[in-house]
């Protein structure tokens, strides 16, 4: 077995369900290329005794003949006969496995799940039997079910109404790697990146391990973008006509959500998406909102001082923010195309964005930098647009509401170097905490927190306005 990096929880979680003594149901779901498979082969202690993966869009008899194969190969290669439906495939894996519970814990994995139940193929009701007129009695048996469809594995498996209603015992829905565990699993392949060079490769294609799979050692983050963004064979170039079809059916609709919150990168409210993305209104754009963030691709946020119907939506998968905004259209290709863009407008924007992303998704190292560690605090977005066209707007992408009566209002600003404040940010800064404290009315007392690459330049020209620095290398923190 290979050495997991990272995934603490989740680990522990596994050698629990191990260890637990009871009959465990586990559904195990996230995107594509996360890392599912790989935890689940590698995270118990002991020889998976059943596995069997679906395939995309296979008929019911392919699915049948392939699990069949598997069994055979399980059992040590005997010749077994291709089952008529999924009752007699589970009656044959039932037969197998009984000798087997009796003697010790057996642990079996069913991959790709959504796949497997195919339209018309009877797999999840066969499944279902399975479960409850057998695999539930027996002490000695862990099943692992997983897929990347997650939204689907919600709806038809966590949240099912009939034969698995409340069956599954565990979950885990694993996120993508925090920018100190892609750290570390870049390192375990004897690659030597400093902070800067592996914070610029998380803010293009996040820390998906199958993408940080593909780098080499020996190469620069800009040359590493150029390779897997900007050549035919990069796996990037074109991982976004997969990504999204793959997991969800219609997914137009879906990819026109996603390119609606590229363009504003501040994020949409649900109206917003729905006007944006020309969806209908109701159930379909709520269960389609579900479904991307479920799957990690966007993050509702709700404002400060508002409830969860008024939520802003953003989008915080970092690759689809970078295809839309560089691979997509571009022309460029081959080797210097990073750099090249690198001094462009658009990368300034995107950078902005980007950095704000990772910033977001490592809240808890923010509030361990702060000193709130053990601060119970909420995390919110704020956003004043007035009805007056001469009153000014304000918005803030993270503010940190504490129980100790003080808010953070942070700003993250990502440069290449230490970060200068200029007088007219500084102005903005001042208008933007007035703002704040006089439309929400709040009594807390406020403190600008600035969150940057390598700390700011010349803080000491506004003396009283930035009460508190956060460098990337806090973001790094276990």
């Amino acid at each position: 077995m290979e050495n997991i990096i990272g995934r603490i929880e989740e680990k522990a979680l596994l050698k629990r369900i191990e260890d637990s003594g009871d009959a465990e149901l586990l559904a195990v779901y996230g995107r594509r290329r996360i890392g599912k498979t790989f935890l689940v082969r590698n995270g118990f202690s002991k020889k998976l005794a059943f596995e069997f993966t679906g395939s995309h869009n296979a008929t019911l008899a392919q699915e049948l003949e392939a699990f069949s194969l598997a069994l055979a190969n399980a059992t040590g290669g005997l010749q077994l006969a291709r089952p008529d439906s999924w009752i007699q495939a589970f009656q044959m894996l039932t037969k197998y496995l009984t000798p087997m519970v009796t003697k010790q814990r057996q642990i079996i994995f069913f991959d790709e799940f959504p796949w497997i139940n195919s339209r018309r193929s009877g797999f999840l009701p066969a499944f279902e039997n399975f479960w409850n007129s057998w695999a539930s009695k027996e002490k000695n048996l862990v099943v692992v079910i997983c897929g990347s469809a997650a939204s689907w594995m919600i709806k038809k498996v966590i949240d099912n109404r009939g034969g698995l209603h409340n069956r599954v015992t565990r979950r885990i829905r694993l996120l993508p790697f925090t920018i100190a565990e892609a750290a570390d699993y870049l390192k375990s392949r004897k690659i030597k990146l400093d902070q800067y060079q592996v914070l610029q490769i998380y803010m293009a294609m996040g820390g998906i391990p199958q993408y940080l799979k593909e780098i080499e050692p020996g190469d620069s983050a800009a040359q590493i973008i150029d390779k897997l963004c900007f050549t035919k064979d990069g796996l990037l170039n074109d991982e976004f006509k997969n990504l999204y079809y793959s997991l969800f059916d219609s997914a137009e609709n879906h990819v026109s959500v996603i390119r609606a919150l590229a363009q504003k990168g501040k994020g949409l409210t649900r109206n917003e998406i729905i006007e944006a993305g020309k969806l209908t209104s109701g159930g379909y754009a709520t269960q389609l909102l579900n479904e991307l963030s479920e799957s990690g691709f966007i993050t509702p946020y709700i404002p400060f001082g508002k409830t969860s119907k008024d939520s802003l939506f953003k989008l915080t998968d970092e690759y689809s923010l970078f295809y839309i905004k560089f691979i997509e259209n571009s022309r460029a290709r081959g080797q210097g195309t990073w750099l090249m863009f690198s001094t462009g407008i658009s990368w300034k924007s995107w950078s902005g964005i980007a950095f704000e992303s990772v910033c977001m998704k490592h809240i808890e190292q923010i509030r361990q930098a702060i000193g709130i560690k053990n601060v119970y605090s909420e995390v919110s977005v704020w956003r004043y647009q007035p009805k007056r066209t001469n009153d000014q707007g304000a918005q803030i992408d993270l503010l940190i509401d504490r129980a100790d009566r003080c808010i953070n209002i942070c700003e993250m600003k990502f440069a290449a170097d230490s970060f200068e404040i200029k007088k007219s940010y500084a102005k903005e800064l001042e208008t933007k905490l007035k703002i704040f404290q006089t439309q929400t009315l709040t009594k807390k007392t406020l403190f600008m927190t600035m969150v940057t690459t390598y700390g700011l330049k010349n803080v000491v020209s506004y003396p009283g306005l930035i009460q508190q620095q956060i460098t990337m290398e806090a973001l790094f923190k276990a």
